[in-house]
């Protein structure tokens, strides 16, 4: 008979205690009932709790409260499971788990791979994470049941960060909800209110496991001036005395794009003062944010031009305007986290500026321009840096003039930083493997500490599992610890994920890989651009490349697709449609080598229309309408590697 005690009645605690409880009882579904109860003085069983409190070493964690320390002392009857911090505990939990034979293959039950045991192993594991920032943020088109359970699955994998962009993410919800680009489905619209009370309902759910909460973004330059961040359209019939906060382009003051692309007059002190107590009001009232991101209007090249503004870059007024919110929440005695962003003109280290209160900042480098045909071991290149032409700037051309950005910012910032990236955005759905994702998110975090960063949180859709979680897997598992090799992670995941045949799966989807090429999809291999971006002949023989493919692995499939265990049979039914969509793509793909767009629109058209129909089987691990957005720009988006699209 087991039982579980916890040091403390924190609510963490208690949580980790019950899906310890919870798993236990799965593997071992004859065991009987475990007990647990909160108390210090049991001395039998399983005990959770801080590391601190059972007197032990945490003096390589240089912040607790960050730095996650795992610790596991177990024989098959019980022990210790601790960690530096209530979140660390938790996911202490899941890597005890782990070493049973536990695998979280992609969110939701069907994902759990929980092993049938006659006694439990001992275990005597303790790791310090390597990176201190591990998590995820909301992007794509979002339904709540899946963001519960991303969010649920978050600590499982060993991510101790999420983040929810937006004080209402109606833009996202938006997108599944109405389903957008789908043909099939008929829309489902909701109400700002019912999305914030599910964005609310997400923050219990990230408290609730310790997770590190990142909130807002976007925001600050629009919200505060009474102008609607979820429009997608220019607003109008704005008040003449907010027009004057506004920032001027072109020689006008209003919306640029859309209210969330609207920057402000930062030179003039009232606006500045305006979005200060905003951002303290806000503070006030959501004192459960961890770490509160302020960041400009989105897009490019949409700066205020007027005389005053003009006396300095977009970054100066930026640290002014972040010394103005910490005075503010000083003069209040908030102690709120703030996190500052590099990205498109604040790529540019300020000139003059600097902040007053470094303590209370952390910096988040966010290289929207970066090519995912290279990775962060690119050397910086400060050489090659451009000085800052107001609203007149290019996008850095490559990895090492972004890094070359980044030292610059750092030759002033000596606090911490971490990296805001977009591996799950669109490229999943250029990479139509996931083995290419997984392999450059390798050796991108394999690279972070020589650039002076502490962790990722990725800017993706939370339905990143199609054909399979191992992308998802790699960036977990590589950020907690980089000492596995990538092909241990390849056996991990696809042996746990497919069974006895995994290496033919893997086989399948690297020569998945090898046909798609990622930099010729990614638009890079044009032999002839007035043709188009993606006129090849080379690749015109993509469809019966595929054909030839399919034609020994289908039976496979069909063999497979009923396995006894769950997992393995959601696995595999996935793969299944994985065939069919690249049996597509392969034809959209010949066509667009050929520079037939017409016959290639055609082909896809039909390719989303089907999958429109099976998204609703489909819609946890793949979100339909970032591919529909990703392969619109493979049509009409960007024809060169200087230019990004930024939604």
């Amino acid at each position: 008979m087991y039982s579980i005690s916890t040091l403390t009645a924190h609510p963490t605690a208690i949580f980790a205690a019950e899906e310890l409880k919870k798993y236990l009882r799965m593997m071992l579904p004859r065991g009987g009932n475990i007990p647990i109860n909160a108390s210090a003085d049991e001395t039998d069983g399983f005990k959770l709790g801080l590391m601190q409190d059972f007197g032990l070493d945490i003096s390589d964690a240089k912040i607790p409260a960050l730095d996650d320390i795992i610790y596991i002392k177990t024989t098959e009857k019980g022990g210790i499971i601790a960690g530096t911090n209530y979140g660390a505990l938790l996911i202490a939990v899941y890597r005890y788990l782990r070493e049973c034979g536990c695998r979280w293959l992609f969110p939701g039950v069907d994902g759990e791979h929980i092993p049938l045991l006659e006694n439990l192993p001992p275990v005597d594991y303790r790791h310090l994470a390597d990176h201190r920032y591990r998590g995820q943020c909301n992007e794509g088109s979002e339904f709540q049941s899946n963001m519960l359970e991303a969010i649920d699955f978050t600590p499982k994998i060993g991510l101790n960060t999420f983040m929810l962009e937006f004080d209402i993410p109606t833009y996202y919800y938006d997108q599944y909800y109405n389903h957008v680009h789908n043909t099939f489905r008929e829309p489902e619209p909701v109400t700002r209110e019912t999305i914030l009370q599910w964005k609310r309902q997400c923050e219990v759910e990230i408290e609730k496991r310790g997770l590190h909460f990142h909130d807002m973004g976007h925001g600050w330059t629009c919200l505060p001036f009474g102008l609607d961040g979820s429009l997608r359209g220019v607003q109008e019939n704005i008040p003449e005395d907010t027009l004057m906060l506004l920032a001027e382009v072109n020689g006008k003051r209003g919306v640029f794009c859309r209210p969330s692309d609207t920057n402000i007059c930062m030179s003039n002190p009232k606006a500045r003062r305006v979005v200060a107590n905003y951002v303290a009001d806000y503070a006030e009232t959501q004192n459960n944010v961890d770490f509160l991101h302020i960041w400009l209007a989105d897009n490019i090249n949409n700066h205020c031009e007027c005389s005053e503004c003009r006396k300095k870059t977009p970054s100066d007024w930026y640290v002014m305007l972040l010394n103005d919110i910490d005075a503010e929440l000083e003069r209040r005695g908030l102690d709120t986290h703030l996190v500052f962003i590099v990205y498109t003109e604040t790529f540019w280290a300020p000139v003059e500026e600097k902040l007053n209160n470094t303590k209370r900042f952390t910096m988040l480098y966010a290289p929207i321009f970066r090519l995912y045909t290279e990775t962060y071991g690119e050397t910086p290149d400060v050489a090659s840096t451009k000085p800052f032409s107001l609203n007149k700037n290019t996008p850095p051309e490559g990895m090492s003039e972004c890094l070359g950005y980044l030292s610059r910012w750092q030759e002033h910032w000596k606090g911490d930083c971490f990296c805001y990236e977009y591996h799950f955005w669109m490229q999943q759905y250029i990479d139509q493997s996931g083995m290419y994702l997984g392999k450059l998110l390798y050796d991108d975090i394999h690279a972070l500490h020589s650039r002076g960063l502490s962790g990722i949180i990725e800017d993706g859709s939370q339905r990143s599992f199609f054909p399979t979680g191992f992308a998802f897997f790699v960036y977990a598992e590589a950020l907690y610890d980089k000492s596995r090799s990538f092909d241990e992670l390849v056996e991990d995941y696809f042996s746990h994920a497919f069974g006895d045949k995994w290496r033919e799966v893997v086989g399948y989807l690297e020569r998945v890989r090898d046909i798609f090429d990622f930099e010729y999809i990614s638009g890079f291999k044009s032999q002839n651009p007035e043709k188009g971006k993606h006129y090849n002949l080379e690749m015109s023989d993509c469809k019966e490349k595929v054909a030839e493919l399919l034609k020994d692995f289908a039976p496979l499939v069909s063999s497979e697709k009923n396995n006894p265990i769950r997992a393995r049979a959601v696995s595999w039914k996935i793969i299944e449609y994985h065939t069919e969509w690249i049996s597509g793509m392969a034809e959209f793909i010949s066509y667009l080598a050929l520079g037939n767009n017409s016959m290639a629109s055609a082909t896809m058209k039909r390719l989303l229309h089907k999958f429109s129909e099976y998204e609703i089987y489909i819609e946890r691990y793949f979100d339909l309408y970032l591919a529909c957005v990703s392969i619109a720009d493979k049509i009409s988006g960007p024809a060169d590697k200087k230019t990004v699209v930024i939604l």
